[in-house]
């Protein structure tokens, strides 16, 4: 399978806008990470390496899985609009939570982000169940994320 010019520029676009989610998301974090450290955690916690690695998956998977459909066939656009809103929540989060320092600001937007996490899940396996399967992981990863957040809120 070879992409036409118009599949490149779409494939570009994508991953390009994977590279500002989470350029934008790893700004805000680092910002804040002195913050974040002081922060009583749960008992049980995921260990600090874990967290930019399945990030990092996640990205990965994003970028590899739409790039094979762009060229397989055509991405619908609601498809395009949940991701829209999820990066947009991605990064509002780590901005939120990391760099204004806001436990609850954060946990409401993680809970925002895990219910559109959940949305593009639908919309994925609506048309592409193969897919839907392998970025399962997306709203999984948010569902411990907005557990871990909740923690972090309760303890704070």
């Amino acid at each position: 399978m070879s992409a036409t010019k118009s599949q490149t520029k779409q494939i570009i676009l994508i991953i390009l806008g994977i590279i500002v989610v989470a350029g934008l998301g790893s700004l805000f974090v680092n910002l804040g990470m002195d913050w974040f450290g002081t922060l009583d955690r749960p008992t049980q916690w995921v260990p600090d390496i874990v967290i930019p690695i399945m990030w990092t998956i996640i990205y990965i998977i994003f970028g590899v899985i739409l790039s094979r459909w762009v060229i397989k066939s055509s991405v619908p656009t609601s498809v395009y609009v949940w991701l829209i809103i999820n990066g947009v929540l991605n990064v509002l989060w780590c901005l939120v939570f990391f760099t204004l320092k806001q436990t609850l600001g954060g946990n409401i937007i993680i809970v925002l982000n895990l219910i559109a996490g959940f949305m593009l899940w639908i919309e994925i396996n609506k048309r592409e169940p193969v897919y839907s399967y392998i970025i399962a992981i997306y709203p999984i990863w948010l569902s411990l994320a907005t557990t871990l957040n909740t923690a972090l809120w309760i303890l704070n």
